[in-house]
């Protein structure tokens, strides 16, 4: 009985060190695979919706606040841009 014991504790020891070290060399070379891509990757260059031309009536202010939620909602804008240009829109 102590030799069966000692083979399973045996066989678990180098069971747990065998996927520590798979796991080491899968987060090594993941971490080389993701730098390799941020390399080869153009960087990406941000775009401003350009700002709603000012308006005379209700109308169009509402149309422009309309227009301006949907480019949020479609993530054009960033929630930052998107209040700077309801600021403009309402004045």
């Amino acid at each position: 009985m102590p030799g069966l014991i000692r083979g399973v504790a045996r066989t678990a020891v180098i069971a747990g060190t065998a996927t520590h070290v798979s796991n080491n060399v899968s987060r090594r070379q993941a971490g080389r695979w993701a730098k390799q891509q941020q390399e080869e990757a153009p960087p990406q260059q941000e775009y401003a919706a350009p700002p709603p031309p000012a308006s005379s009536g209700t109308d169009d202010t509402l149309a422009q606040l309309k227009e301006l939620g949907e480019l949020k909602a479609s993530g054009v804008l960033t929630e930052a841009e998107f209040e700077a240009q309801k600021a403009k829109i309402l004045g």
